[in-house]
């Protein structure tokens, strides 16, 4: 069991070694798609490209007043928690937000502060929301990025629409997915882990659960009847409990910060946490990854550090 502790604290440090850069990289604009296949997705390497949606007529008009005049009167559906942590662990549950039809103006009178509501409200619906439910906002930018389905061959699986509150934080997880993700006002600060980096990452299995506002305004969080756990990771980069996960001490993670006007290439099993500046809106594009060698040797190191624990010791 020595041994192959050994072998999974190696697995990171190699890769920094060999492939992995010590911070995101920043481009100046796009790559063709086949030298961005070569340099970014090939390699599983997160950058920032600049420029790369310049000529998005959503840099300029996506203000309040744009959005209440086109998609105002549209219902959509707001995730809704009362300490901005949804799908992210509470204690011992998993604990899923409240989703809440409203429309896009009862949200915006909510994000410029013109209506008191206890909890924090966030778009954040990952079902390609705003193709299904803002269709009137797709004009403003593109539904795919042709560069990246040139280079992957195929078309996004999703197209999502993001806008929430300071407070709305998204747990550390990883997707299936290879992401470009599209600041188009305020900012996303991102804490990116590489998956050569799972054996520090600890997983532990919750009962899953939704939080339910109830009349007074409190909220309470109500068990999934006949579920299975689900696994996610306890852990908060932001203040890290070393005594309880000794291991994520070996972890090196990666910060950076994607401003208005700024994309964000996040490779899939890349684990991710981020946070945002109050208001701040985006649109990321799921690209579906290849479930090649690559995804192989992940699922080995993730069965094996499972069997093995803790590697502090």
């Amino acid at each position: 069991m020595d041994a192959v502790k050994e072998c999974l604290r190696n697995v990171p440090k190699e890769a920094r070694e060999l492939y992995l850069n010590d911070a995101v990289p920043y481009l100046d604009g796009p790559l063709s798609p086949l030298q961005f296949y070569r340099d970014w997705i090939g390699p599983n390497k997160p950058c920032v490209i600049r420029n790369a949606f310049s000529d998005w007529p959503a840099l300029s008009k996506w203000n309040p007043t744009y959005l209440r005049e086109k998609v105002g009167s549209k219902v959509i559906s707001v995730a809704v928690t009362p300490n901005g942590y949804a799908d992210a662990v509470n204690g011992d549950r998993f604990v899923m937000p409240e989703e809440r039809q409203m429309t896009f103006s009862s949200l915006l009178d909510i994000v410029e502060g013109k209506v008191k509501c206890s909890g924090v409200f966030y778009v954040q619906k990952q079902c390609s929301n705003l193709t299904e439910e803002l269709p009137e906002l797709t004009g403003d930018v593109q539904t795919h990025i042709p560069w990246m389905s040139e280079a992957l061959g195929k078309q996004p699986d999703a197209v999502n629409f993001w806008l929430g509150e300071e407070s709305a934080v998204t747990s550390m997880h990883k997707d299936h997915y290879e992401n470009l993700y599209c600041v188009i006002s305020g900012q996303k600060d991102f804490i990116l882990l590489p998956p050569t980096d799972r054996p520090f990452t600890p997983y532990e299995l919750y009962q899953p659960a939704t939080y339910r506002q109830k009349e007074d305004g409190n909220f309470e969080i109500v068990d999934e009847e006949d579920t299975t756990k689900v696994p996610w990771i306890p852990l908060d980069p932001l203040n890290p409990d070393f005594d309880r996960y000794p291991s994520y001490r070996l972890a090196k993670p990666l910060l950076c910060t994607v401003k208005a006007g700024e994309m964000l290439y996040l490779p899939s099993l890349w684990f991710h946490h981020v946070r945002q500046s109050h208001g701040c809106i985006a649109v990321n594009f799921w690209y579906d990854m290849e479930y090649d060698i690559k995804y192989n040797y992940f699922q080995l190191v993730e069965s094996l550090t499972n069997v093995v624990g803790s590697l502090w010791n």
